[in-house]
């Protein structure tokens, strides 16, 4: 253990306002200082991996106690394992990095973020796997030390972290297309909040939600076809409602000279009897990531034949809806729903498997949280964490 007296930042040198004698009775006055006297360190390899440059160290005046500085990290550098007696704020200013409490998946970090880190906890940042990045970092001294430095973040650390906050890939078995995209689009934002509004029976938020992905671009059918397959989820009666709230919602936007696109039936006739079976069940094995077995189907084979047949078949051999926006619906229709955490477990995986990003997912999550669900997104986030830790193990 290492303990760095001027901030944790190991090299930081000036103080901000110190005094002389023959300034030590002046009175007290606004001092700017210029960013191009500030000197800038390279961080210590006892403390940082990879390459990382310290500028602009601060002292506050007594009887302040905070210090802070300007922390540039290359990509993949990070700090130790540390903690800070009275805890610490990150303000983050530029790139895409990274923050992880011992114990706990890592989170992404962006430009605007502001991290709180509290009393204690044991904790690294750093750079995300691509880019550069960025903060302020701020917290204050308890008798003269402001952190405590533990063992390195290794590689294999560094590496489960990317994998745990969804910036590293699922092996090859567990995907089969690439996402096209870290962040979710406005108009897939909008698909899980339709999901679980439904799900809730929540007509209010339902409209907005339904209101949000079509002024994002979602066409009628598709937001038709969310709807429709969510009955395999939440029932027919909630099926059904939704729909009639949709309807109302197509009306009232044409009342005020709204014209949203229709958007395109499924383009190929759906197969039926023994063909239409064979082709849910690969699709079914497709999503899964193998055969579905259990005790369950042992003991009522009849479900998985549903399932397969209608589930797997008629719904999801319809082409006027990607998977990604099926799992981001049913996704969000199990999350809302206590009771069901396996099932969600099961599509947090399937999501993966389709081409949504681990990042995409926790965007899901606190999407959900943001528009008044915080259940429901502390559900989405748990299996989450648990898909991506089943995805590192292959």
């Amino acid at each position: 253990m290492k303990t760095l007296l001027c901030l944790f930042l190991g090299g930081a040198a000036t103080l901000v306002g110190a005094q002389t004698p023959a300034t030590a009775s002046a009175a007290p006055a606004v001092l700017v200082r210029m960013a191009s006297s500030s000197p800038v360190t390279t961080g210590a390899k006892e403390t940082f991996n990879g390459t990382v440059r310290i500028s602009s160290p601060f002292q506050a005046l007594s009887p302040g106690r905070a210090g802070g500085a300007i922390v540039s990290f290359e990509a993949r550098a990070r700090t130790a394992w540390h903690t800070h007696p009275l805890g610490q704020t990150l303000v983050v200013t530029a790139g895409l990095g990274l923050v992880q409490q011992q114990g706990q998946p890592a989170q992404v970090i962006r430009p605007g973020d502001v991290v709180t880190i509290p009393a204690n906890v044991h904790h690294w940042h750093g750079a995300g796997p691509g880019s550069a990045m960025s903060h302020v970092a701020i917290a204050e001294k308890e008798e003269g030390n402001s952190v405590t430095w533990k063992d390195q973040v290794s590689d294999q650390d560094y590496q489960a972290a990317l994998l745990s906050a969804g910036l590293a890939s699922a092996p090859s078995a567990m995907r089969r297309a690439q996402p096209s995209s870290e962040i979710l689009s406005a108009r897939q934002q909008a698909i899980p909040l339709m999901a679980s509004f439904m799900a809730n029976s929540d007509m209010p938020r339902l409209n907005a939600a339904l209101n949000q992905g079509l002024d994002a671009g979602m066409t009628i059918n598709e937001a038709k076809e969310i709807l429709v397959q969510l009955y395999a989820y939440a029932g027919f009666p909630k099926s059904l409602n939704a729909l009639g709230e949709l309807l109302k919602v197509v009306e009232a936007r044409k009342q005020r000279g709204i014209q949203d696109a229709t958007g395109r039936e499924p383009s190929r006739a759906i197969a039926t009897g023994n063909e239409l079976l064979a082709a849910g069940q690969a699709n079914q094995t497709e999503i899964s990531g193998g055969p579905v077995q259990g005790p369950v189907f042992d003991f009522a084979p009849v479900i998985n034949q549903f399932l397969q047949a209608h589930l797997f078949g008629d719904i999801f051999e319809r082409d006027n809806l990607d998977w990604q926006s099926r799992e981001l619906a049913t996704v969000g229709a199990l999350a809302a729903m206590p009771g069901v955490e396996a099932q969600l477990r099961s599509h947090m995986r399937a999501s993966l498997r389709v081409g949504l990003s681990g990042v995409q997912l926790r965007q899901l999550a606190q999407v959900l949280a943001e528009h008044g669900h915080p259940d429901a997104a502390t559900r989405a986030n748990e299996a989450l964490t648990q898909a991506l830790a089943a995805a590192s193990q292959g």
